[in-house]
């Protein structure tokens, strides 16, 4: 008799609609206005918070915010891919919105901890990570974690 272990296939789907959820949402209602913007040329009014200069600012967080959220949506190189989006929720949270008030900065937040739990967790099984690490790893012995 094969046994159904329902509480792992929970975890799984929970980080499966965490991922999809928050991924989207960075991805969609943030990052493609940004990216999009990239094309349409004009002048970029965007914050320069560590001084690495306003066009670069916006380029940086442009594709943080678009590509690697989808990255992180697909679960491919999920924690990876995560990290950038820590540190550009954590700037965000500190300098950008650093003097506003809590509820200014809950998305912010919002995104910040869930990218960490992400990090943290690994994008679960139902993932290319978990996909790339059975088809690839498991003959030559590596040691990946997901």
């Amino acid at each position: 008799m094969k046994y159904c272990n329902c509480h792992e296939y929970l975890q799984d789907v929970g980080l499966l609609v965490l991922r999809l959820s928050i991924g989207l949402m960075m991805s969609l209602g943030h990052g493609l206005a940004k990216f999009s913007q990239f094309f349409q040329g004009g002048e970029i009014q965007f914050a320069d918070p560590i001084g690495i200069g306003t066009n670069l600012s916006f380029y940086l967080v442009g594709t943080t915010e678009f590509i690697l959220s989808l990255m992180v949506v697909v679960g491919l190189f999920t924690r990876w891919a995560a990290i950038p989006l820590i540190f550009t929720m954590s700037v965000a949270v500190l300098i950008v919105h650093g003097a506003q008030t809590f509820v200014e900065k809950e998305i912010a937040l919002l995104y910040l901890f869930s990218f960490l739990t992400i990090l943290l967790t690994g994008p679960g099984k139902i993932s290319v990570d978990y996909w790339i690490k059975n088809k690839f790893c498991q003959k030559s012995k590596i040691d990946l974690q997901v």
